[in-house]
């Protein structure tokens, strides 16, 4: 089959719709549902993400896709007890699988994007993966492969409407990709760029130089997540996942704010009060995790005033202070730092130190690097310079 025809195109109106291959076979195969243009789009950017995050670190990988940007991407490394807390998995009687810990990293890290999302795994999804991913609000999975389990839990997920695709793991695409914008074609070379190689920390111009191994694996798992985010872009990494990743706007410090929120937000769902807070019983997931929010952010009232806590809370807890947040979030360090592109000035760094950032891998090339790298030496964060920018549209 070298065509499928689409429902519509990104909005109902926009028909017809079609994904289709000039040469030879699509590399896909609907196993279940009916998905959508978006979905493909999804769908696709996530399973070159987890690709390459399997081949630079030799983990199973898995990423929770959004409106065609990743909301989580990471590898599959065991889960510690107080992640499992906050990611909310359940018990399967057993360790989980490599796979299962990558998506429940993947889709942990920033709950409220990831609400509805399409999940890419690098590797045949197994029964504990699909046990973690038929609870959730996703639209749908593509993988190489499904085990008969697997498959058969998925299709009892959304009344057997939940979109699973099984990709073709030695699919290559032609060198030079197309697309057409007010009907004008734009023709370029993929973006092949080796993001595995250690070539990636030859030019470290701070006064710090050390960049341990783990802090490596976790700035090369932000590139590879920043090549296939909508640019302007920036991600925070921390054992082995994405903890915050700030996408698609126009200003560089403005993506570094976003994403140094959603790992700040991150690290306080670990704190102890957070970790045990009173939610009634039967609580939707949704609801919880909107609630953890709005609990950790400005609006808390929203969730405590005398009207509001009983819907969610068996006893009204007293929010955090703006001084007990703080003196949790400087517990947080060795986090890692990818921009998609270089760092203008030095208050990017100013915010990523906020966050716990120790390392920072980005492309280099401002008539500011002075600046920027004086503001690295500042606070003992070894920085290097890529070389390489990455930006995707």
């Amino acid at each position: 089959m070298n065509e499928l025809q689409l429902k519509y195109g990104c909005n109902p109106n926009q028909k017809p719709a079609r994904i289709f291959m000039e040469h030879g076979e699509l590399p896909i195969e609907v196993l279940c549902g009916r998905p959508g243009y978006i979905n493909f789009l999804d769908a696709l950017n996530g399973f070159q993400l987890v690709s390459e995050l399997k081949k630079a670190t030799g983990l199973p990988s898995a990423t929770s896709f959004k409106h065609v940007s990743p909301a989580g991407a990471a590898v599959g490394l065991l889960l510690t007890e107080t992640l499992r807390r906050i990611y909310f998995v359940p018990d399967l009687g057993h360790e989980l699988s490599p796979l299962a810990c990558a998506y429940a990293r993947a889709r942990g890290a920033d709950r409220m994007s990831s609400y509805g999302d399409f999940i890419a795994l690098s590797d045949v999804c197994d029964e504990d993966t699909a046990r973690l991913i038929k609870p959730e609000v996703s639209d749908g999975v593509i993988a190489p492969g499904f085990t008969p389990e697997a498959l058969e839990i998925f299709r009892e997920k959304r009344r057997g409407t939940y979109c699973v695709l099984k990709i073709d793991p030695g699919y290559r695409p032609e060198p030079v990709e197309r697309k057409q914008v007010f009907g004008v074609t734009f023709e370029q070379g993929r973006n092949e760029v080796d993001l595995s190689t250690d070539s990636l920390f030859d030019n470290i111009p701070t006064l710090c130089k050390d960049f341990p191994e783990e802090a490596r694996r976790d700035l090369r798992i932000a590139l590879i997540t920043l090549k296939y985010t909508q640019s302007n872009s920036v991600c925070y990494a921390l054992g082995g996942q994405a903890i915050g990743i700030g996408a698609g706007q126009q200003s560089r410090i403005h993506c570094t704010r976003l994403a140094g929120q959603k790992a700040d937000l991150w690290w306080l769902r670990q704190h102890p009060r957070v970790l045990n807070l009173p939610f009634v019983e039967n609580i939707r997931r949704a609801d919880r995790d909107n609630t953890i929010d709005l609990f950790l952010g400005a609006d808390c009232d929203d969730v405590l005033n005398d009207e509001a806590w009983p819907q969610f809370f068996t006893q009204r807890p007293e929010p955090l202070t703006e001084q007990e947040k703080r003196e949790w979030l400087d517990r947080l360090s060795g986090v890692s730092l990818g921009s998609d592109a270089f760092f203008p000035f030095g208050d990017n760094i100013e915010r990523a130190h906020r966050s716990g950032v120790s390392y920072v891998l980005q492309a280099g090339g401002s008539v500011r690097d002075d600046h920027v790298i004086a503001t690295c030496d500042k606070y003992g964060i070894a920085m290097a310079f890529t070389g390489i920018r990455l930006f995707h549209h």
